[in-house]
């Protein structure tokens, strides 16, 4: 059987072990010739289906990643030991290409391939077929003896709740440790391919330069012959872009966060809020359409009429657009704040006289004035991070500008545009890419730290 159908079985025969195990403990209450129950027969049910479940999973999750490392030295072994002298690079491919022999020889074996490739991919296969049946014998025999285990093991004394919960808190702390040791291994990786990169380009230059050319010149004698890596042209871009749609969607999100909890009625607001969060569903690229097709085109024509310049792809454009994506983030969340803040403050406002406008400018947005910042700044954490909108109304060229008129580039387009195709991480142009993402990661984390530090700082606290 293979990994995916063992699973299911696996999962199936869980579901089975809960509901016996359960029956089993209710009938032993029932009959209450052992005693009590120490916990509900939900509970013992829950831990038969762990007992069965989790042996199980582990087998094959580990038969499944060491089953990688033993084909592979077992391919390796095969090779003729000229071509196992050869770099780890060279092997892995020559593996890779055993693999594919094995898997579709009709398309790929042909009178050039050679004979030990050939007879490595048939023992490649008979070994697959052999490690596949003897983890399906090793699952179900532990499915077996789980299901025995369970039986004997549920009796009245049996902590059951106490060892679920153990699961289930040992279970919770795995995700955790899975959800810190991706984001330190992300961090990591960017962290070590930058060096790599301030290794050939000094961080100053990176920092402070106004020229970003990260091409590699045909000719020594062209400007830039090594790339230029001035990375200001973007980082003004970036904040320029970001500044136009923070200030479209602040106003507009702010206000309609105070309109719809505050004033709109609650037919009213069932109807407007999902309206307004439905932009939060509309894909980015559908965003960049509607910015390049629609509101480049009218803001140029709109500026020709006026006698101004206006380049065919425009900050203002992007960032016009990208305001009106993040509404929904700045006013879903400024509405929750607005909502959290107690009626008793309303209604002592109101009763000393105080008209309802005053009340909300006075009493209900400072109160909730620490929520708002956060959610303004985790909104510009989104406009800064956007890249579709950017790549198809603003363009791809670096131009060091404070007119949102003309065309500029942001931090994350150049990312994209860095990586886009087969690339060699060996040079500075590719890991310029890895320099750009660190940055863009300090300054969100930043962001995100100012937020949480807001809200900690100037949190009101009520009874």
């Amino acid at each position: 059987m293979e990994t995916p159908t063992l699973i299911i079985i696996t999962l199936l025969c869980a579901a089975g072990a809960y509901i016996l195990g359960r029956n089993r403990a209710s009938d032993i209450a029932s009959r209450n010739k052992q005693g009590t129950l120490h916990s509900l027969p939900y509970y013992y049910g829950l831990l038969s289906a762990v007992w069965c479940a989790l042996p199980c999973l582990f087998i094959v999750l580990s038969w499944s990643l060491l089953d990688g490392y033993a084909v592979h030295a077992a391919i390796v072994n095969l090779l003729p030991e000229n071509a196992q002298n050869l770099p780890e690079s060279e092997i892995d491919l020559m593996v890779n290409t055993v693999i594919n022999l094995a898997l579709y020889p009709n398309a790929l074996i042909s009178s050039s391939t050679p004979d030990y490739l050939i007879q490595a991919g048939q023992d490649y296969l008979r070994w697959q077929q052999l490690s596949q049946l003897s983890l399906t014998v090793v699952v179900l025999i532990s499915l077996v003896c789980a299901f025995s285990l369970s039986w004997i093991w549920i009796k009245p004394k049996v902590k059951a709740r106490q060892q679920v919960e153990r699961v289930f808190q040992w279970t919770l702390l795995l995700c955790a440790c899975i959800a810190i040791l991706t984001t330190i291994g992300i961090v990591l990786s960017v962290l070590f391919e930058s060096l790599r990169f301030f290794q050939s380009i000094s961080f100053f230059e990176f920092i402070f330069g106004t020229h970003w050319s990260p091409q590699t010149a045909l000719r020594i004698d062209q400007v830039g012959a090594s790339g230029a890596f001035g990375a200001v042209p973007l980082f003004v871009g970036t904040l320029l872009i970001s500044f136009i749609a923070m200030l479209i969607a602040v106003p507009v999100g702010l206000m309609s966060a105070i309109y719809l909890s505050e004033y709109a009625t609650p037919k009213l607001r069932a109807v407007v809020k999902p309206m307004l969060e439905i932009l939060a569903g509309i894909p980015s690229v559908v965003y960049g359409f509607f910015a390049a097709l629609t509101v480049a085109p009218f803001i140029r024509d709109s500026g020709g009429f006026l006698g101004l310049e206006v380049s065919s792809e425009s900050a203002l454009a992007a960032g016009l657009v990208m305001g009106v994506m993040i509404i929904p983030f700045v006013s879903s969340l400024s509405d929750d704040v607005l909502k959290a803040v107690p009626q008793s403050l309303r209604d002592g406002s109101l009763g000393l006289g105080a008209t309802q406008s005053e009340t909300i400018k006075r009493v209900v947005i400072p109160a909730a004035l620490p929520g708002i910042i956060s959610g303004v700044l985790l909104a510009a954490s989104r406009a800064i991070g956007e890249t579709m909108i950017v790549v198809m109304a603003a363009g791809l060229a670096a131009h060091l500008t404070a007119n949102p008129l003309e065309s500029v580039t942001t931090i994350t387009v150049q990312i994209v545009t860095l990586l886009v195709g087969d690339q060699e991480f060996d040079s500075p142009k590719t890991l310029s890419a890895f320099a750009l993402g660190l940055m863009l990661f300090m300054v969100t984390l930043v962001l995100n730290y100012v937020a949480l530090y807001v809200v900690r700082q100037y949190r009101e606290e009520y009874e």
